[in-house]
């Protein structure tokens, strides 16, 4: 239940402070010998402020749950 709640906590602080998680992906569109092309694609996975609240408070009572067991 600790790691579940750090992780819920770590999503939520990511969502907060990014708005969410990006990367970029990047594709050959033509690879003739010497000549390659390539195109970046950037994709993104949002975090509204809500959900990120719920995460972190999620996680914060997980980990205090899961210290009061021991």
């Amino acid at each position: 239940m600790k790691i579940i709640g750090i992780v819920l906590i770590v999503l939520g602080v990511i969502g907060f402070v990014f708005g969410g998680i990006s990367w970029t992906e990047t594709d050959t569109v033509v690879d003739a010998g010497p000549i390659q092309i390539e195109s970046e694609n950037r994709e993104s996975v949002p975090i509204t402020p809500i959900a990120s609240g719920i995460c972190l408070v999620a996680g914060i009572v997980l980990v205090v749950a899961g210290g009061r067991r021991t």
